[in-house]
């Protein structure tokens, strides 16, 4: 069975061969400090699935420096991130929207990355044809943290309940920039595509999950619907505990979702079984850091039992800061033994 047959039959709980398609997620951490472990993983353990599928675009948005190195990264959006560390994501320190404009009124300071609507579909659809792999569009719509990149955390708080009028309109502006930038995706030969927000802390969602409903729930709709009305499949991804909101994410047809399932109780997880596809994630907090290979296998274990239903897991963790090559590596040898 080819890769792509096999992800798509595990999407869809189809999958009846026990086989669990695989993806391997990196920071550009382990790409400096890890090159060799990294390399053995890709030679050992062969991806199913690909992510970043080039859009070939006739224009890229300006940007300044490298945001995976110590230093200053300006973004497509001209946020400025300030990055102390080699091989991770700084923060923003300096909003675009100030600290004391209540009223956005600097939304004429944000740009919008049009450049990245000019897509080339028929080369897209050229690099789809020579692969095997389940394929993922090369574009991923993230509102609430380009919203926290604009004006800053603490202050976004705020204002997503007091609602400033430039702010609403500023999110009608964004959201349909990505509905745009989707639909163009979902027009080529690409299988899925991909959107993303952290929402959870460490025991709780960040916001009040009626605030959630109101302002975000309604735009992920959107972007799933873009997604099946075209045939495609669409992942998402949020850090954190994220129970709440899980059972809208369903509602609304989300095929897979790339959460950290160690925030929360495999209790409470298991009445997703068979409704949504767990992309993987193993305790990168604790255990890739600190636990015995024995641990690792038992925690692949754990998630395979309370998750798996012919499907509904992918085998993935984040080779990322901190986390032990050997556990990295133990992780995928679990999921292809079991």
């Amino acid at each position: 069975m080819k890769p792509r047959e096999l992800v798509y039959k595990t999407l869809e709980f189809k999958n009846d061969t026990g086989i669990v398609p695989r993806t391997i997620s990196y920071l550009n951490y382990a790409e400096i400090y890890h090159k060799e472990e990294l390399s053995k993983l890709f030679n050992d353990f062969p991806e199913d699935i690909l992510f970043g599928t080039p859009g070939f675009c006739s224009q890229t948005p300006p940007t300044y420096g490298n945001p995976n190195m110590k230093g200053i990264y300006i973004d497509e959006w001209c946020c400025t991130f300030e990055n102390l560390n080699n091989g991770a994501i700084g923060e923003v320190k300096n909003p675009i929207i100030s600290d004391d404009d209540y009223d956005w009124e600097g939304i004429d300071k944000i740009h919008i990355p049009v450049e990245n609507l000019t897509i080339n579909q028929k080369k897209i659809n050229e690099y789809c044809a020579a692969k095997d792999e389940f394929l993922i569009g090369g574009c991923c719509p993230r509102p609430f943290e380009q919203l926290q990149f604009i004006r800053g955390t603490e202050n976004l708080y705020c204002d997503l309940i007091t609602k400033p009028d430039n702010m609403l309109e500023f999110i009608g502006m964004m959201h349909k920039y990505y509905s745009e930038l989707l639909t163009l995706w979902a027009q080529t030969d690409i299988d899925c595509l991909f959107f993303m927000d952290d929402w959870g802390c460490q025991k709780s969602l960040l916001i009040n999950p009626n605030l959630w409903c109101e302002i975000f729930k309604p735009m992920y709709k959107d972007y799933i619907d873009i997604a099946h009305s075209y045939g495609k499949k669409i992942l998402m991804h949020s850090d954190g505990y994220i129970l709440e909101i899980l059972p809208h994410l369903v509602e609304l047809g989300l095929d897979a979702v790339n959460a950290q399932l160690f925030c929360m109780d495999f209790n409470d997880l298991q009445q997703f079984k068979g409704k949504i596809t767990f992309w993987g994630e193993i305790d990168r907090q604790h255990m890739l850091p600190n636990a015995s290979t024995e641990e690792i296998a038992q925690a692949v274990k754990q998630v395979k039992d309370n998750l798996w239903q012919n499907g509904g897991c992918v085998a993935q963790c984040e080779f990322g800061l901190n986390a032990k090559p050997e556990n990295v590596y133990q992780v995928y040898k679990t999921w292809s033994e079991i």
